[in-house]
């Protein structure tokens, strides 16, 4: 995944670190931390700061469609093929 910069056009930041394409990418509600989903069957929060890999959410038998966050930030929702959806911790 990349971060832009709405403005420029520029790539501020490369999130490297997934083993499969990337189906969704969101932002935390503070802008803080990037949420990514893979075919990699897991999901990982990045800093948006700094590009750093924060957390590696695995558990999945088979790809992640979708991630989000909950309205305040402090839990993900994840969405995969294995037909389970999985509520995590953002801490």
């Amino acid at each position: 995944a990349k971060l832009w910069s709405a403005a420029s056009g520029e790539c501020l930041r490369s999130l490297g670190g997934h083993q499969n394409g990337v189906n969704s990418a969101a932002f935390s509600p503070d802008g803080q931390e990037v949420l990514t989903a893979s075919d990699d069957r897991t999901a990982k929060l990045w800093s948006a700061a700094s590009g750093e890999c924060l957390r590696s959410l695995g558990g999945h038998q088979n790809g992640v469609n979708s991630a989000a966050f909950s309205p305040d930030g402090q839990e993900v929702l994840t969405a995969s093929d294995d037909r389970t959806a999985k509520l995590w911790s953002a801490a």
